[in-house]
């Protein structure tokens, strides 16, 4: 007997088919028209939507992306304003004070500090405003201390949360 032939067997002596056998002709429309109207809502609940919301989700992080770098590039001469070096020495172990003093000073709120093994000093600065966060970079500069590495998100509409490494020596 070939397999075919063994499920025919297996499902005529099935309880579920035997008693779909015996139900009423109007009655197996209604259950069949109830089975695929439930695969449709599983289909849509399952599948499509989670799709959707991926969707969505996707856009509204390319439209963030998109609003950041609007706005870095409109404040592109700030950030070239900072670059320019600065002869202003300072001592290494004076930084950690620079950087507090100064960032109380400008209001911004400073959640952790690391030193690192070369000598830099990593700060994070969570919900900092922009423009703020320029300036406090290019005043930073004019005492000396410098920026080895910069890392930015936008939280918020001109908001964003930074990590900053900074060097002592101008």
């Amino acid at each position: 007997m070939d397999l075919k032939q063994q499920l025919r067997v297996r499902l005529a002596e099935s309880p579920l088919w035997l008693r779909w056998q015996r139900l009423q002709p109007r009655e197996r429309l209604s259950l069949s028209l109830l089975g695929a109207f439930l695969l449709v809502v599983l289909f849509y609940l399952l599948l499509w939507q989670p799709a959707q919301q991926r969707v969505r989700d996707a856009r509204e992080a390319f439209e963030r992306e998109r609003d950041l770098y609007a706005y870095l590039q409109q404040n592109t001469e700030l950030a070239r304003q900072m670059s320019r070096s600065n002869p202003v020495v300072l001592a290494p172990e004076a930084l950690q004070g620079l950087v507090t003093q100064s960032a109380q000073a400008n209001g911004l709120t400073i959640e952790s500090f690391d030193n690192g093994s070369d000598g830099s000093l990593q700060v994070s600065l969570p919900g900092a405003s922009y423009p703020t966060l320029l300036r406090w970079f290019d005043e930073m500069q004019g005492n000396g201390a410098s920026l080895a590495e910069v890392s930015i998100s936008q939280v918020g509409d001109g908001l964003v949360d930074a990590r900053v490494s900074f060097l002592a020596g101008g």
